[in-house]
């Protein structure tokens, strides 16, 4: 009997024929002095072996084990009301291989963004999560299957993470390792996109309404060999399925930023705050619609809600700030103008003057606090004066003026000089003491 196992494998090869390897097998028989079987018995032979080695193996699927997820082969179309164009919409099918039931819903991208609103919205319509999801070998799923090793999308694994189950990718090329999800895409293909070719569509949430109209029909349809449906079937598996989390997964983009001299980074032209002992270190930042997530060495070590409108504004937190720092964030308006009045009321009158000429209060704590340390280097009392001078010439007096009028001695009250003698009228007169002591 010839080695089956390496015709098999022989044939494999490119080039490698039945015929080829049959004059092989016959000079092996005949170097050993034994009698080969004829072309015919030895082409039959191998098609009683290749039967039973290619035969499909039947499996037993566990309730709630595993959902299958796809694309299917087949668009729908959706009509462009503007110019009347013919738009393809891609269908997304997943299916319980236990229960048989489906799921499916279109979208005009197969981007990284609908492939995850897809499973979202399918573990929502399944009211649960399987411990597996088995996929193909997509760019949104797997960026690389090798034989030692998988590596998966980043934000895909992360969904799955969320969810609280595992992504088995099939093998490479191996379409029966989901035959049920194949079979389904076949049978969604002529049940719900063959049935809806004639109709016309103007927008996704339309032909959407119609696709979910035949797949409650599909799911509820009877099955042929046995009693129930795919609805009856998926009441037992329910029960199996994980349940899901309080809020549904939000798509998230990775970006690298650098932390600034100013402890806070930049995304989408607005700043978030960064403990400052980050400064000038690379972080990773996870972007979703409400929420930026920074991390470090895998380590989450800070989150901001995220800011939207006008560019570069600044979301702070406080304890990111340096000591000293922190101290000057402490002021406000308020302190600043009890600080004041301790001086003297012209120095609350003028403090107020400039904390409500800014459009933002903040802008002028600093001019606030140079003014007030004025009275460190001069006293209260003529911090006092000179601002009461300052108000004869402006109702919001600055900085400079306040510096100006201290420096010049503005503020400082006019001595009086005593009244002058009759003879100093008239210059310095010698008295008649020096005549008389004068010799002649």
């Amino acid at each position: 009997m010839p080695d089956y196992e390496y015709v098999h494998k022989e044939l494999q090869r490119s080039g490698t024929t039945l015929n080829l390897l049959w004059l092989e097998y016959c000079e092996q028989c005949s170097a050993a002095g034994e009698l080969p079987y004829q072309l015919t018995q030895f082409k039959k032979h191998y098609r009683d072996y290749a039967v039973k080695v290619n035969a499909t193996m039947h499996l037993n699927h566990k309730p709630g084990e595993i959902m299958q997820v796809d694309w299917a082969g087949d668009t729908a179309t959706v009509i462009d009301t503007d110019t009347g164009e013919a738009i393809p919409a891609h269908v997304f099918v997943t299916s319980l291989p236990y229960s048989g039931y489906a799921y499916v819903e279109a979208f005009f991208l197969m981007n990284q963004e609908c492939w995850i609103a897809a499973h979202v919205n399918a573990f929502r319509y399944y009211g649960g999560v399987a411990k597996i999801l088995q996929c193909d070998n997509l760019k949104t799923g797997v960026i690389s299957h090798g034989r030692n090793e998988v590596t998966l999308n980043k934000v895909y694994s992360e969904m799955a993470e969320y969810y609280g189950t595992a992504i088995l990718p099939c093998r490479v090329r191996s379409p029966k390792d989901k035959a049920m999800v194949e079979g389904t895409v076949g049978v969604i293909s002529n049940f719900i996109i063959g049935a809806l070719r004639n109709r016309r569509f103007l927008s996704l949430h339309e032909l959407n309404k119609a696709i979910f109209e035949r797949l409650y029909a599909f799911n509820h349809k009877p099955f042929q060999k046995k009693d129930g449906s795919r609805a009856t079937a998926f009441k037992e598996e329910k029960p199996f399925l994980s349940p899901l989390p309080e809020r549904p997964f939000e798509l998230s983009e990775w970006k690298i930023a650098t932390v600034g001299p100013n402890y806070h980074i930049s995304v989408d032209k607005q700043n978030y705050s960064v403990p400052y002992e980050y400064i000038k270190q690379k972080v990773d930042v996870r972007i979703t619609k409400s929420t930026i997530e920074v991390f470090f060495d895998g380590n989450r070590i800070c989150s901001h809600p995220r800011l939207y409108g006008r560019a570069n504004q600044y979301s702070t937190t406080e304890s990111h700030m340096p000591p000293n720092h922190q101290q000057y964030i402490q002021w406000n308006g308020e302190r600043f103008k009890r600080w004041a009045s301790k001086v003297g009321n012209n120095t609350k009158i003028v403090i107020s003057a400039i904390l409500s000429g800014y459009k933002v209060e903040q802008q002028g704590y600093k001019s606030c606090m140079g003014i007030l340390k004025l009275a460190d280097k001069y006293s209260a009392e003529r911090l006092e004066n000179a601002c009461k001078k300052a108000l004869t010439f402006t109702p919001r007096p600055s900085l400079k003026n306040i510096q100006a009028i201290l420096s010049s001695g503005q503020d400082m009250p006019v001595v009086e000089e005593p009244p002058k003698s009759a003879s100093s009228q008239y210059g310095f007169t010698r008295g008649d003491e020096y005549y008389r002591g004068r010799k002649n």
